[in-house]
């Protein structure tokens, strides 16, 4: 992409932020309804499925998307050369292509941006972007990394020359990582990935040599850089932290915030759409991009409609997040919808079940309402149906007595109102909540129900 192009589309987008609530409702229809239209001409997989749902080509425009068939992840596993609207595309020279090039930035057949995502089926799924919508992509991650700041400081912040670190997992085709390069690169910033496998003190050379001015990346992983910093290993002077890939706690944020005195910006994104939204400020919530997708909450389920990728469009695509919607007014800030509650997956979730076999859950970030002076961390390990313990990481020994009191008597209450009182509960202090080996991310959840076995 040209330099000065980037700005001024990057410029139009943040327009988007000024118009009002019914401007981006009127600008998502207009999207919505070019996408529906080119998925039932070119994708053999949507036209049977608008078609069985009673949807022809002249009522396209005037269906409420609700009533359009939904799609989740194994269909699209086993519909995906229909579903695609491009000739050169399938599945099978996809995985070819995983299995057998070098897990880099390198597009398929020089075009076709690949994301590699794998689930609970084990088998890996493809999401595909072709060069439009990466660069309508990249320009969503470009904003929300940026998010609060004006054009005019934009342009202030590029001059400057940003030097940018990137602390995740970079060893595959992860969306994330493929992104934030690609959005360095077009911005002209210097970058360095930090792997979450690479040792320690290859980290601080790396950083100390880059000296960089802004953050990307998990955080459990910029914790880990932010306790390099507590420690005095490294000296940096951060100007953004952006969190991605992972819930991001209260008690964490306001850490990040403390040790690097910077805006901790939390940037919403999956595989199935890289740009999603992001939180600046919690009480404001997480906005989403009502301007590049739609989100829809149907009987508790998530249900996303990409509206820039074309290539391989997703209508009402089944999301395991859970979260509830507050749909904006004239009063808020941002004319986009926000994200209220709690932003995680049914993997995130800890489900228990009384002796009558009914089941109740529990979401880990629940804890957040603790705001207990000290807790820096944690993670869940699930012992049975109805016990579970926590990991905590504290920042001081000598509050460990007080912080676990606080842990116990707000958590019997939280259990309470959930109706969970016969959950046991038991609070386990650790050095450090490690990252996942496999998958570089911290989990919230870890079942290990052989333990009390």
């Amino acid at each position: 992409m040209n330099y000065l192009k980037i700005l001024f589309d990057l410029w139009k987008l943040k327009r988007n932020e000024k118009k009002t609530p019914h401007q981006i409702s009127t600008l998502q229809n207009q999207k919505l309804r070019c996408l529906l239209h080119h998925a039932y001409e070119n994708s053999k997989y949507y036209r049977t499925s608008f078609e069985r749902a009673g949807i022809t080509a002249e009522q396209i425009d005037n269906t409420p998307l609700s009533k359009f068939p939904t799609i989740d992840k194994p269909t699209l596993l086993s519909q995906f050369d229909d579903l695609v609207t491009v000739s050169d595309l399938t599945q099978e020279e996809i995985r070819r292509f995983d299995q057998q090039e070098k897990p880099d930035r390198k597009p398929f057949h020089g075009k076709y941006h690949v994301v590699h995502s794998s689930g609970s089926t084990g088998k890996p799924g493809y999401f595909v972007y072709d060069k439009s919508a990466w660069n309508s992509m990249l320009l969503g991650v470009i904003r929300g990394a940026l998010w609060n700041m004006s054009m005019s400081q934009i342009l202030r912040f590029l001059l400057q020359g940003p030097r940018i670190v990137y602390i995740a997992a970079t060893d595959g085709r992860y969306g994330g990582a493929m992104a934030v390069g690609d959005g360095i690169d077009i911005v002209g910033a210097k970058q360095i990935y930090l792997d979450i496998k690479t040792p320690l003190e290859e980290w601080v050379s790396a950083v100390k040599k880059l000296k960089p001015n802004m953050i990307i990346g998990y955080p459990s992983a910029i914790k880990i850089l932010a306790e390099l910093v507590e420690k005095g290993d490294v000296n940096l002077q951060i100007l953004r932290v952006v969190s991605c890939g992972e819930p991001l706690g209260a008690s964490l944020r306001k850490y990040l915030e403390n040790i690097f005195k910077a805006d901790v910006i939390n940037f919403y994104g999956a595989s199935e759409s890289l740009s999603l939204g992001v939180e600046s400020n919690p009480q404001e919530g997480m906005l989403l991009f009502d301007d590049m997708n739609i989100v829809e909450i149907e009987n508790g389920v998530m249900y996303l409609t990409c509206l820039y990728n074309f290539a391989q469009p997703l209508i009402r695509y089944r999301l395991s997040d859970h979260l509830t919607l507050q749909v904006p007014t004239q009063k808020n800030r941002y004319p986009f919808t926000c994200a209220v509650g709690l932003l995680g997956r049914n993997e995130d979730i800890l489900w228990f079940y009384n002796g009558n076999g009914k089941g109740e859950f529990l979401h880990p970030l629940a804890i957040e309402g603790f705001c207990i002076e000290g807790l820096r961390d944690y993670q869940f390990r699930q012992l049975s149906p109805d016990a579970f313990e926590m990991l905590a990481e504290i920042t001081d020994d000598s509050l460990q007595k007080t912080i676990q009191l606080k842990m116990l008597q707000q958590m019997k209450s939280i259990l309470k109102e959930k109706n969970l009182n016969y959950v046991q509960f038991y609070v386990s202090f650790v050095p450090e909540i490690l990252p996942d080996p496999k998958t570089g991310k911290k989990r919230l959840i870890v079942v290990d129900m052989e333990a009390t076995a």
